[in-house]
């Protein structure tokens, strides 16, 4: 409990699989992984954890059948209700090009967002249309933008770095996560993060997303603190600064 991650993202991955597995559509499968978000976040509060970040629909799941999008649209609406996060303490944020959703679900979102502000046992942040090269081209527009409208003899090279890119992304007002769960059995990123997790510990697990359960999620942060998180540094530099700091 002493190194519990204050940051966990998660891809959550598996729900068609999971429900084709059951002879089910694969929406009941989306279904049933809402069910999870609600269990996972419970357990995440209990535990300490203070950024819950789920990638929950893709830039690239625009591709998907119009059938299934529309379930997907219904079931976000439907899984934002005040009680998971009232119960919990937690506060409700949501990351991605929000104004190509619905505007049914712009509303929801928007008005989750304004209930859930003072809550503060943890933050829940939800990745809608989202997609990592899509963030950071977004950040270099409005970073070209606002120096253009600050002085238009500034240098834009000189003026750019690696704080300046930080602070123009969504991800802004939380930490960058020092825990990346997938889960599913696919062990790449799919276009999630990509700037945010340059340090973070990665974890891949077989387990579709409508069955992890707690337990799982113990298993991924025993294996996040049995690692050591060296940031570039050697293992004697490392140990070094946990001396000076015992």
């Amino acid at each position: 409990m002493t190194r519990i991650p204050r940051h966990i993202a998660i891809i959550m991955d598996g729900n068609g699989r999971w429900a084709v597995q059951q002879g089910k559509p694969r929406n009941y499968g989306h279904q049933a992984g809402v069910d999870t978000v609600r269990r996972i976040t419970s357990e995440c509060t209990k535990l300490g954890v203070k950024y819950l970040t789920l990638y929950t629909f893709s830039t690239e799941n625009w591709n998907r059948p119009a059938d299934e999008i529309s379930a997907l649209m219904g079931l976000v609406l439907s899984s934002l209700e005040d009680e998971i996060f009232i119960k919990n303490n937690v506060r409700f944020q949501v990351i991605g090009d929000i104004k190509r959703l619905p505007e049914e679900v712009q509303e929801k979102l928007q008005t989750t967002m304004e209930h859930t502000a003072q809550n503060d046992a943890m933050t829940m942040v939800v990745a809608l249309s989202y997609s990592s090269r899509w963030e950071i081209t977004e950040a270099v527009r409005n970073i070209i933008k606002e120096t253009k409208d600050k002085d238009t003899s500034t240098d834009l090279a000189a003026e750019i770095t690696e704080n300046t890119i930080s602070r123009h992304l969504t991800t802004n007002f939380m930490p960058d996560p020092d825990l990346l769960i997938r889960t599913g059995g696919e062990t790449r990123i799919s276009n999630f993060l990509l700037w945010q997790i340059a340090y973070s510990e990665l974890y891949f697990c077989d387990t579709y997303w409508p069955d992890f359960t707690e337990a799982d999620l113990h298993k991924a942060i025993e294996s996040y603190q049995g690692r050591q998180r060296r940031f570039g540094k050697t293992e004697k530099q490392v140990e070094e600064e946990n001396n000076k700091d015992a």
